[in-house]
């Protein structure tokens, strides 16, 4: 069911708050993940966004890691299958208390090209801060268009990710190229395009 839209500012404790989730996962499925990576909009310092963490997981294999959905289960996650996207696992936490949305896992198979596509799309953002507070303006104007519709609003800003994503994938490659690496491996419900923006 479609949840309101909020945004909130940017809080400079959701990068502890997803090392820690990071940390918890990689520790329980003991060797399965290649890479962890806070992703989406919290994990741009400054971004205003819904306040939902979004995690990314590179794992050995998916199917290894389909054997062990009992872990998720067991540290309170609702496994939702590839959810949209071919290859990949969702996974996502609630508040049992309030119900509210606490973290989305995106799990990946090794070599995946929507690892790349989603930490391009990070990394864009956090290198360019005049396409961060566009991308703030877009997301306002989506929830505005779409404040009680979630899924409506995801699908709203798609368009605009779409748009961005090839410079960020030409920058991430550019970057990788020189030597670059962008990644934090070893941290401690619509379509492709909307799940790589996060909130």
């Amino acid at each position: 069911m479609p949840k309101p839209v909020e945004l909130v500012p940017y809080s400079a404790e959701w990068p502890a708050t997803a090392e820690r989730e990071l940390g918890r996962l990689v520790h329980t499925l003991h060797g399965l993940v290649v890479e962890a990576h806070h992703i989406g909009s919290t994990a741009v310092p400054g971004l205003s966004a819904k306040p939902v963490v979004d995690l990314l997981l590179v794992v050995r294999s998916v199917a290894e890691l389909d054997d062990r959905e009992g872990v998720f289960r067991h540290l309170g996650y609702r496994c939702r299958g590839e959810n949209g996207i071919a290859d990949r696992r969702y996974y996502t936490l609630d508040d049992g208390l309030t119900g509210q949305r606490q973290f989305q896992v995106h799990c990946f198979g090794a070599g995946s090209g929507e690892v790349e596509r989603h930490l391009a799309f990070r990394d864009y953002l956090r290198t360019h801060p005049e396409a961060a507070r566009a991308y703030e303006a877009e997301k306002r104007r989506c929830r505005e268009l779409h404040p009680d519709d979630s899924n409506a609003y995801c699908d709203a800003k798609a368009s605009w990710i779409a748009c961005v994503l090839p410079l960020a994938l030409a920058h991430f490659v550019g970057r990788s190229v020189v030597g670059g690496d962008s990644s934090e491996t070893g941290e401690g419900d619509a379509g492709i395009q909307s799940d790589i923006g996060g909130g």
